[in-house]
């Protein structure tokens, strides 16, 4: 297939297929290259050659009650990752300023659990208050655990732009990832924002056993769900988790992931998430040919690439970081 081909006919109003997407995952490794020009080609479309940049406060890390086998900062999982409440107010907002001060337009305030408590709520709204009175042009991001509508417009008077809550696998595998809360729990939280006039962050993991079938169902439901950002996780498997021993990514694999993603939700963004390093590894700068935005620094609990790498990747491809409108009042 002509993936060129196959952009063109998108931009023109047709729909990626099932069968177009069967096509995509299963393109042999030495055609990749061809697919990711085809890809480029409604990147260009709908971004040009933007980037934009997400940072991440882990604002609460560990003690989590649900069985996620993908995750260090579970109760099930035997690891040794520092553990911590809520922080302070303060911090989460001078995380913010420093986000400003690298040109990242979207700052990302996670929290681990099921649910955030009620004063948890609470204090974040404060924080983003307070961010927003000195940094009206930084998007805010959170990810809370699941929410309901109420908890949503209290987040959307705060100021909370964004919400995260990502479907992670297919419906069909989600009992083989997590037994503790359902896949239509998460799509509940989804809807809930949605209602909120919030704006919708859905992904996914892939590299958790799932077969090709599920990454499509995936995909679609992610169009279906018409969430606005699409993070892409690859897995980074940590040791003490269930899927430690998971190893199934290559990067010919990320690259078609990624494409695939990207001819189903065409105008959306696109975001190569966590797991980018260690399994896209000399290809990162294909991937970016796919997505119009990554995340700079460290994730929740492992690394990520030094920033300045990012920065001289995104300048070498001749891409431009999405700049701000208003400066900051700080």
């Amino acid at each position: 297939m002509k993936w060129y081909d196959l952009a063109q006919n998108i931009i023109a109003g047709d729909s990626c297929t099932v069968e177009d997407a069967r096509q995509i995952l299963s393109v042999p490794d030495d055609e990749t290259i061809d697919l990711v020009c085809g890809a480029y080609q409604l990147r260009k479309q709908y971004f040009g050659t933007s980037m934009k940049l997400n940072l991440i406060i882990n604002a609460k890390s560990g003690r989590c009650a649900e069985d996620c086998g993908y995750c260090s900062q579970s109760i099930y999982a035997d690891t040794s990752i520092e553990e911590y409440p809520l922080v302070h107010e303060e911090i989460i907002v001078n995380g913010a300023k420093q986000a400003y001060e690298n040109q990242i337009s979207t700052y990302c305030i996670v929290m681990s659990g099921r649910r955030a408590a009620p004063r948890e709520i609470r204090a974040v709204c404060s924080a983003v208050e307070k961010i927003k009175e000195t940094m009206p042009t930084m998007k805010i991001c959170a990810c809370l655990g699941l929410i309901n509508e109420e908890q949503a417009k209290a987040l959307k008077n705060a100021g909370v732009d964004r919400f995260n809550h990502n479907l992670n696998t297919s419906a069909a595998h989600y009992d083989q990832i997590a037994t503790t809360h359902r896949y239509q729990d998460r799509v509940g939280t989804i809807e809930a924002v949605k209602k909120a006039n919030i704006s919708p962050c859905s992904g996914v993991i892939c590299g958790m056993g799932e077969t090709d079938h599920d990454i499509i169902d995936m995909a679609f439901a992610l169009k279906e769900l018409d969430a606005d950002s699409i993070p892409v996780n690859f897995l980074n498997p940590i040791p003490g988790t269930k899927l430690e021993n998971r190893h199934e990514l290559t990067p010919n694999r990320c690259l078609k992931i990624l494409a695939l993603f990207r001819f189903i939700n065409p105008t959306k963004e696109i975001r190569i998430a966590g797991g980018r390093e260690v399994n896209l590894r000399s290809s990162q700068n294909l991937g970016l040919y796919i997505a119009n935005l990554i995340f700079i620094g460290d994730y929740l609990t492992t690394e990520g690439q030094n920033k300045s790498e990012d920065y001289q990747m995104i300048a070498d491809l001749g891409f431009e970081i999405e700049a701000k409108t208003v400066e900051t009042k700080i």
